[in-house]
This record gives C-alpha cells, structure tokens and sequence, in this order.
C-alpha cells in the first residue's frame, strides 16, 4: 500500500533534486524557495527512513537508498504525465468513434437518454449506434468492429470470450392497437390468436426461443399467419393498420404504451424475463470516453429500470 504521506511535491522536488544535483537550481526550476526544497525533501526522508541525499564537498549526491528510489519516483511521475495526457487527447484530438450495437430493446428506450447525458459530459468524441439482430451484433464485436452492445444476454454458447455487466431485467410482451377485438376480454387469447397476423422476433433474436417456448406452453403449438421481424418502425406502423399481434421486448414499447399510441394484452409473461445489459469482449480496455459512455448508459437503464 502507499503511503499516503507521500504527496505528488515529494516526487517532483526529489527527482528535480536528483536531476539537478542542487537544492538551488532545483528551487529556481520549481518556482520555490530554497528552504521549501529542503523541507521537503526532510519530510521524504522520515517518510522513508533513510537519506536520499547526501553533502559531497560544498554540493549534494544521491545516495544508494535514493537512487533505489529515483527509478520508482521517475516512473511514477512519468506515468502521471502520461495518464494527464492521454486525458487531454481523448478530450481534443480526433480520435475513433465509439462504436456501439443496441438490441431494438435498448435502441428506443435507453439509448436517446444515454447519449443526452454523454453529450453533456464534451467529450467531444463521436458515437457510431448500430441496430440489428442479436448474432449479428456479437459478431461485430467479437471481430472489433463494435466496442459494446447493449440488450439482452445471449445463450451461454454465445457468450465465449466476452463479459457481461447486468443492468436490469425485462419481459416480453404481447402488443397491439387500441381497440384490438382481443382487449375486450370475450375471447381466449391464445386459441384466438390464429385469428390475427402476429410479428414474431426472427430465428436470429434472443427472444426467440423465449417466446417460442412460452407460446408452447400456453398450448400455441403453431401460428399460420406470422411474419418475422425485429424492426420496431415496421412494428408500428403495422400495428397501426392492422389487427396485428407484435411479440416483442417491452422496453421496444415502453413508451408507445404509455403515450397511448399501444396497448398491451392482458398475459402474465414473467416467467419470459431476461436480464438486460452490457456485452464486450472480455480483454477489452475502454477508453475514457467509452467509460463516460457506459456511465450514461447505467445512469439511463436506472431511470427506466
């Protein structure tokens, strides 16, 4: 563990010292006074237990103890220089996009939010969002083209090589147009839903399965009339002019829903639940603003979660 009573002005007037083999020059470059050098490195040497200097005639030498501590102290502030430089070319320079892949789940929902906070942050770095089918999206992050894709957790088989960080759950959800004949509560739902087009998530989605075994085990052995999709902007628009049935996450609807513009049938579907969050490769080191970034998509999936 550091010490802690050793601060950034030990480090910098030691090796300045060292460097200069003279308290007064030393002094002279640190825009300090003598006294201030010899205090400090004083309080250096109680920190360390031993001298790291030396008299030798009318000037100073490092000692053995200090030059053993030169090489660290060197380091140490060069790493320092460097982190607070990287900082600041991650702020100006024009740097890679951050590239991120979001599940239809997250793309209408959380990802508008997260970005306004991202942006309130002046990165001024740029952000590459691309939609699509889970596998899709995985692909592209195994092979680097994405940094990180937000949605649902995939099959263990799929998940090799890369990390997960939960951010919350969700369920499917069976969603339709205000005044769907199904909302009046004089039909079966499932055994009339061969009655209706319904939109299934396609054979590439996470869900998939989900729903394909909850449909199962509400006695929906097959459905006649699907069309498979996990476009949201088809979704509504073909809710809007159709009887449809739309087999989706909720978070894709969550707000159609409470605007009104959606309805939801009234199906018990949390034994569909899933959890929702942040996949990358698992030796993958975020830079700074994509750090920011996944900050602001936490702080969004908490405020819809």
């Amino acid at each position: 563990m550091i010490d802690s009573r050793v601060k950034f002005r030990h480090l910098q007037t030691f090796v300045e010292v060292a460097r200069q083999k003279s308290v007064m020059k030393a002094a002279e470059l640190l825009h300090v006074s003598q006294p201030a050098v010899t205090k400090t490195i004083r309080e250096l040497e109680q920190v360390l237990g031993v001298d790291v200097f030396e008299r030798d005639g009318r000037g100073i030498k490092i000692t053995r103890y200090g030059e053993v501590f030169l090489r660290h102290a060197g380091a140490a502030l060069t790493a320092l220089r460097q982190g607070l430089d990287s900082v600041s070319q991650e702020q100006f320079s024009e740097a890679p996009p951050i590239r991120i892949g979001a599940l239809p789940t997250v793309s209408s929902r959380i990802m508008p939010r997260a970005m306004e906070l991202f942006l309130k942050e002046n990165t001024w770095s740029r952000v590459k969002i691309v939609t699509g089918e889970n596998a899709v999206l995985l692909e592209q992050l195994r092979v680097g083209d994405l940094d990180v894709v937000v949605g649902r957790l995939a099959g263990a088989e799929k998940m090799a090589g890369f990390s997960f960080e939960h951010l919350y759950s969700e369920q499917v959800v069976f969603a339709v147009r205000p005044g769907h004949p199904l909302l009046d509560g004089r039909q079966s739902l499932f055994s009339g839903f061969g009655n209706y087009t319904v939109l299934m998530p396609t054979r590439g989605s996470i869900i998939r399965p989900v729903v394909e075994n909850f449909l199962i085990a509400n006695g929906v052995a097959s459905l006649p009339n699907q069309i498979e999709t996990v476009s949201d902007s088809f979704g509504r628009a073909f809710l809007r002019a159709n009887d449809a049935i739309w087999i989706i996450s909720h978070g894709v609807v969550a707000d159609d829903v409470a605007d009104g513009r959606l309805a939801l049938l009234p199906i018990d579907t949390g034994e569909t639940k899933g959890p929702v969050g942040l996949t990358m490769r698992a030796d993958a080191v975020p830079s700074l603003p994509q750090s920011i970034l996944m900050h602001t998509i936490r702080e969004a999936a908490g405020e819809v979660s």
